[in-house]
């Protein structure tokens, strides 16, 4: 499946942390598009390890992840406003 993660962590005292290990998390999983937003393609099986693993470090009342599922990438439209930097792109 296709995913987009949008992630939003509370600036607060253990926010920074948070917001470092959420990233790594992402990363290993994800191609990172900007700031907080990653995209990729994930297995089931995957996609429910990143879940476990995000669940460890999200606050849940404090922090904020959203995931947008699709079948494929293809049945997304991608429009770029501004500076073209498509990292998820297989021609150069």
């Amino acid at each position: 499946m296709y995913i987009i993660l949008i992630y939003d962590i509370m600036a607060d005292e253990e926010g920074a942390r948070v917001s470092r290990n959420i990233f790594k998390i992402c990363k290993k999983y994800l191609t990172h598009i900007q700031k907080s937003v990653f995209e990729g393609n994930l297995t089931q099986l995957n996609y429910l390890k990143l879940k476990t693993e995000l669940n460890n470090y999200i606050r849940q009342d404090k922090d904020s992840l959203i995931v947008f599922k699709s079948r494929s990438e293809r049945w997304l439209e991608k429009e770029f406003l501004g500076i073209v930097d498509d990292k998820t792109s297989n021609f150069f």
